[in-house]
């Protein structure tokens, strides 16, 4: 078990690594103009090692979200399988927090990729929410400090301010600025998901998001759906009750004990 399990950390070392080779080797300080519709195409990811052969698309890079302060979100997008055009949009975020959603929600769960045991290559995750009827696949590394999501500045760092505030712009500011890379999902219908303390981070962007589509202009509005969380960290008194629930459906405490405890929760 130690053995795969420092095998597939290597992996997704490796996997992150090339990824962001291939962001920093497409720079976003181009020397020349180029159309704001045509930028994503500098985020074109054709092949990574190991990865075997796939018929969407699929694009990685950074976006600033602070451009003062030197700081940018890393993503991996996936296109669907088919039908492009007319999916939905998701992003998914991890929680933690500081849980990588390319190490994590990525490779090991929802993405087309799945790391293999024993095997230095990617496998293909017949689960994934790429195929089929499901969705665009947007993953995205929040908040900075999150594998190659970054800052410039230390005070960043620091953790002056409310957390889940800044989350929550800088997520929003990165989604902005991404449409704007990728223009032609602008008018696809959108959702957010997540897991575990993504329960804090999933609900904050969508307020956020639903207050500024509110008094923006029409550019600057997104096509915000809906939301979904699973397994979440929401607050102690619901995430306690949610334990207590789990324990009896699962035949961990009795009946008696779980009514007992039904009664002083009231």
């Amino acid at each position: 078990m130690a053995a795969f399990a420092s095998k597939s950390h290597a992996l997704c070392v490796l996997l992150l690594l090339s990824l962001s080779a291939a962001a920093l080797g497409h720079s976003r300080k181009v020397l020349y103009e180029e159309e704001e519709e045509q930028e994503h195409k500098f985020d074109l990811v054709s092949r990574l090692r190991g990865q075997p052969e796939v018929s969407f698309r699929q694009y990685s890079g950074y976006v600033t979200v602070h451009e003062s302060h030197g700081r940018a979100l890393f993503y991996w997008f996936f296109e669907a399988t088919q039908d492009v055009e007319k999916k939905p949009l998701l992003l998914w975020l991890n929680g933690g927090p500081g849980c990588s959603s390319i190490g994590n929600g990525a490779v090991e769960e929802l993405g087309p990729f799945l790391m293999q045991k024993g095997v230095p290559e990617l496998g293909l995750n017949e689960y994934s929410w790429n195929k089929g009827k499901q969705a665009n696949l947007l993953f995205l590394e929040s908040p900075f400090g999150v594998g190659f999501s970054y800052t410039n500045t230390s005070s960043d760092c620091d953790g002056a301010g409310d957390e889940l505030t800044v989350t929550a712009i800088d997520a929003h500011a990165f989604l902005l600025n991404w449409f704007k890379r990728f223009p032609q999902f602008k008018s696809h219908e959108f959702y957010i998901a997540g897991e575990s303390y993504a329960g804090h981070y999933v609900p904050r962007l969508a307020e956020n998001i639903y207050e500024a589509n509110k008094k923006s202009k029409e550019e600057d509005r997104i096509n915000l759906k809906g939301f979904m969380i699973g397994n979440a960290a929401i607050d102690e008194e619901t995430d306690s009750a949610g334990l207590v629930d789990y324990a009896w459906s699962h035949a961990v405490i009795s009946d008696g004990l779980y009514h007992r405890i039904s009664r002083l929760a009231t």
